[in-house]
């Protein structure tokens, strides 16, 4: 198994810009469209635990979309041969200055890079 593969690396850390973009941005839609569209899919924030995509796209149509602005920091992304990656980083939200941790799993599917599994959680 090949890990960071430069093209593989570049398709997820391309990916990975586009999530953050979406994030700080409010774009629903695009959020959506990368998380893997399964009732298998999680995701743990700083208070509550999602499982399926449905609990993941309430929480997101629910959460006040203030103070999303913030620096990435100690980012790691890290390729596991083709289909299967991780995205790890540190953040400071701009307006309030809160510190958390963001972790990503990626794999490629049929349907192509989602996320599969993610993890939020503050210092």
């Amino acid at each position: 198994m090949q890990i960071n593969d430069p093209e593989t690396l570049a398709e997820v850390a391309a990916l990975f810009r586009c999530y953050e973009a979406a994030l700080v941005g409010n774009d629903l839609a695009t959020l959506d469209a990368l998380f893997w569209d399964s009732p298998l899919v999680l995701r743990y924030g700083a208070g509550e635990n999602l499982y399926g995509i449905e609990a993941i796209r309430a929480f997101r149509a629910a959460r006040p979309a203030g103070d999303l602005a913030r620096d990435l920091s100690n980012t790691v992304i890290t390729t596991f041969g083709r289909d299967l990656a991780t995205a790890n980083t540190e953040f400071r939200r701009h307006g309030s200055g809160t510190l958390g941790r963001q972790s990503q799993t990626w794999a490629r599917l049929p349907e192509g890079w989602r996320i599969v599994a993610a993890h939020v959680s503050l210092l």
